[in-house]
């Protein structure tokens, strides 16, 4: 079958991978999200927007479902959110979401993985000033859309920047920011105006960005890595330039 078989074979068990990382991650926010505001997505806005990340990557409906099944159990299990701030190696920031059932075990772990890379787990707030949390949401419109004109009309539900980035198979995709407390405006604008938003999340924006060599970008990728394989992490987040 040649090396062309195994290139694809290769390339498949990484797509299964991510995927499986994805829909862990989605079914831990929308068990969070069924803990904190109930079953029903009609009513719970959170939960509306879990539902629609977790169709944005495909994950099956059916997992979905069993997701908030499991989350609607009085003695199912919750999950606590938690942030961990710190410096990588070279001095790059690194922030790290966590959502845990056991938080000792969490914490012993991020501390582990910067301790080995050379670099430190700092306090919490720490890295206010570096990183911003926006509201970021993904669309796709029409191609007789103008989007100066859909700037203007959503400035209503907060927005700060309109702008146009490739998936990850090269397709276009609107994104719309806005600050952290316009989340719900936003959401609510877009709904009203009938556009189907891919996905909806609250990401940390670097307002500067650390500068490090190629050879430092390599550690820096390798503890991140290391990072995002723990089953308790959400997101992680540097600013290296």
């Amino acid at each position: 079958m040649g090396r062309a078989f195994e290139f694809r074979k290769e390339r498949k068990f990484k797509r299964w991978a991510k995927m499986a990382v994805q829909f862990t991650r989605l079914g831990k926010e929308i068990a969070i999200s069924v803990k904190e505001g109930g079953p029903n997505p009609e009513g719970n806005s959170r939960l509306r927007t879990a539902i629609q990340n977790a169709k944005a990557v495909n994950m099956p409906k059916d997992r979905i479902e069993a997701a908030i099944k499991r989350a609607s159990d009085k003695d199912a299990k919750g999950y606590e959110e938690h942030v961990y701030e710190g410096y990588g190696p070279h001095g790059v920031p690194v922030l790290i979401e966590t959502a845990t059932d056991n938080t000792n075990r969490t914490v012993a772990n991020i501390r582990s993985y910067f301790s080995k890379s050379g670099g430190t787990l700092g306090k919490t707030g720490s890295l206010d000033f570096i990183f911003q949390r926006k509201s970021i949401f993904r669309f796709t419109v029409a191609d007789d859309v103008d989007l100066e004109e859909l700037e203007l009309e959503l400035i209503d539900g907060g927005l700060e920047e309109l702008y146009v980035e490739a998936d990850e198979e090269g397709n276009d995709v609107v994104v719309a920011q806005t600050s952290f407390e316009d989340f719900g405006n936003m959401q609510r604008l877009l709904e009203e105006k009938g556009i189907e938003v891919k996905s909806a999340q609250l990401e940390r924006i670097a307002l500067s960005h650390t500068e490090v060599s190629e050879e430092g970008a390599g550690d820096v990728l390798k503890l991140i890595d290391k990072i995002e394989e723990d089953d308790d992490v959400q997101a992680v987040y540097h600013n290296m330039g």
